[in-house]
């Protein structure tokens, strides 16, 4: 092999490294589809609150272990509720908080 058969392959080489250290970097700047900014994460903790807050404010609900979750606006209840009606009452209750996009319901009656 010469020296310029041992240059050019170098090159090559370095060439092919750097691209592959800046393909990466590329590559952990993107953002996913799961990730939310801060305003969003603030929103839906405002939403959270507030629709805790509608469940166990509303005097025909006898819920006990109802858990909220908010993510982009989509409202996810889950836990143990009384009654079939109880469901449906914590499912409008939520759906009529402001800023409620929908509400997933994985209630179950105890």
């Amino acid at each position: 092999m010469n020296i310029s058969t041992q240059s050019s392959t170098g090159k090559f080489l370095g060439l092919t490294f750097l691209g592959a250290v800046v393909l990466a970097l590329l590559v952990g700047c993107g953002g996913t589809a799961q990730k939310s900014s801060t305003g969003e994460y603030i929103d839906d903790s405002v939403i959270t609150t507030k629709v805790k807050a509608a469940i166990l404010g509303d005097d025909q609900l006898k819920v006990t272990e109802v858990n909220v979750e908010t993510f982009k606006g989509v409202v996810q209840l889950s836990g143990f509720v009384s009654s079939p009606a109880d469901i449906d009452r914590a499912t409008r209750v939520a759906r009529d908080v402001a800023g409620v996009k929908s509400v997933k319901n994985d209630m179950r009656v105890k």
